[in-house]
């Protein structure tokens, strides 16, 4: 099954620093025993991302001139239409922004529980990966088309998302020829 959230159902909430406010979409399996995190994230300021040890991190600007991360022994410059970056959450670089504030995309995944990942989507591409967690996030409204299901037609901003799709084939078809859409997967390790 396919469920769906919205950033209009989301309420932002604040970062206690000050810095900007995030729009969680996804916590699974609960809340107080997380493996996996999907959020949309306002930066409004320059400052240091939160440590988080033992996470690991996926990171792409959706909207806005974009940011500069600079970890200790490297610097990465992301804009909207970036391919995503990966990095361990402890290492809490320090974020500039280009150009006034961005609107970006998060995935945190728990290191000692699984792997997972971000990718941009490409129009008309299957998508199948083995893995238990499987989502969509849109800017663009289109429709997403698994196996031999109807399709779903999903609006600008939504998270589409399974726990149970392992073995589905996924893909998009939309009435831009790049739409601003990216995959989301985790596979939890095995006991």
């Amino acid at each position: 099954m396919i469920h769906t959230v919205s950033l209009a159902q989301v309420t932002p909430q604040p970062w206690r620093n000050g810095g900007g406010v995030t729009q969680e979409l996804l916590v699974w399996p609960t809340v107080d025993n997380w493996q996996v995190r999907i959020s949309v994230a306002r930066i409004d300021r320059n400052g240091p991302f939160s440590a988080y040890a033992g996470i690991e991190r996926w990171f792409t600007v959706l909207q806005g001139e974009g940011v500069v991360l600079r970890f200790a022994n490297r610097r990465a410059m992301l804009s909207a239409g970036s391919e995503p970056i990966r990095f361990e959450g402890a290492s809490a670089p320090g974020c500039e922004l280009l150009d006034g504030p961005t609107e970006d995309l998060n995935l945190m995944l728990r290191s000692s529980a699984g792997r997972g990942g971000m990718a941009v989507v490409r129009a008309g591409d299957s998508w199948q990966v083995n893995a238990t967690v499987r989502a969509l996030f849109t800017l663009d409204e289109l429709t997403l088309h698994v196996d031999d299901l109807p399709p779903l037609t999903l609006a600008a901003g939504t998270l589409a998302h399974s726990d149970q799709a392992a073995q589905q084939r996924w893909r998009v078809t939309a009435g831009v020829a790049r739409p601003r859409a990216w995959w989301l997967h985790f596979n939890p390790f095995t006991p």
